[in-house]
């Protein structure tokens, strides 16, 4: 039920699919479209004063585009700025501010941790569906003295106040567990089960786009004997939004 859900969240919807593409209006003497979204990328096309662009998606500070021509190419987020809406109105653009950290698209991190004893390592990224809500997809493995195994998860995040430069979280999700006992042990077999969780936690910006995110969280692992486990999650890592 909970995946069905968070499936249905991330599901673009037919509306949101066909909706219009943002068209900017070059204000200084030409705008550089690079072949790559980066300065190593050579320029290939250049786009004149009064001249309009379509802006199909961002990654990072560097923005994808398509002429009146049909022409595509990488605009530098900082040249973009110059840009200007089609009342006039000058583009914003968020380059990595407190601003940026209340409202974003897109972010992942990693943490480190404990899971039921062990050492966890974890990895996350998210997609913000509001400011408030995020579904998350994570994938983490453990390392203990009796065994290793990975975690695999996807749930929702929701931040409260995402204004504020703390802003505490809760979350939920389920995913599925991989017990591998060490080969040490008498006829080791490895487990793979089903798991919920639920958790809270907190972020706190940095800088630019960066900050730091901690969170406890609770797991039921299903198992097949129909004995439930409970296990403790601690993690404690660095995030990056976009």
């Amino acid at each position: 039920m909970m995946l069905a859900l968070c499936l249905a969240l991330v599901a673009p919807a037919p509306a949101r699919a066909a909706r219009a593409l943002l068209q900017l209006f070059v204000a200084q003497p030409y705008l550089s479209l690079h072949t790559g979204p980066g300065r190593g990328y050579p320029v290939a096309q250049v786009v004149a004063r009064g001249e309009s662009v379509d802006v199909l998606f961002r990654r990072t500070d560097w923005f994808k585009v398509r002429t009146e021509h049909g022409v595509e190419g990488w605009a530098a987020a900082s040249e973009l700025s110059l840009a200007t809406l089609a009342d006039g109105t000058p583009f914003r653009v968020s380059m990595g501010d407190r601003e940026g950290f209340k409202s974003h698209d897109f972010e992942t991190g990693v943490f480190a941790g404990a899971y039921a004893g062990a050492t966890l390592i974890a990895a996350y990224s998210a997609v913000s569906v509001t400011d408030n809500l995020k579904v998350e997809l994570g994938l983490s493995q453990f390392l203990g003295n009796v065994s290793d195994g990975y975690l695999a998860q996807i749930g929702l995040a929701h931040v409260f106040m995402p204004e504020w430069r703390f802003s505490p979280l809760v979350t939920m999700g389920t995913g599925l567990v991989r017990v591998e006992p060490k080969a040490n042990l008498a006829q080791p077999v490895d487990r793979n089960d089903q798991m919920a969780y639920v958790g809270v936690g907190g972020r706190f910006y940095l800088t630019r786009r960066f900050f730091l995110r901690s969170e406890f969280r609770k797991d039921v692992v299903f198992t097949k004997t129909n004995s439930n486990e409970v296990n403790e999650e601690w993690r404690l890592g660095f995030g990056f939004f976009y």
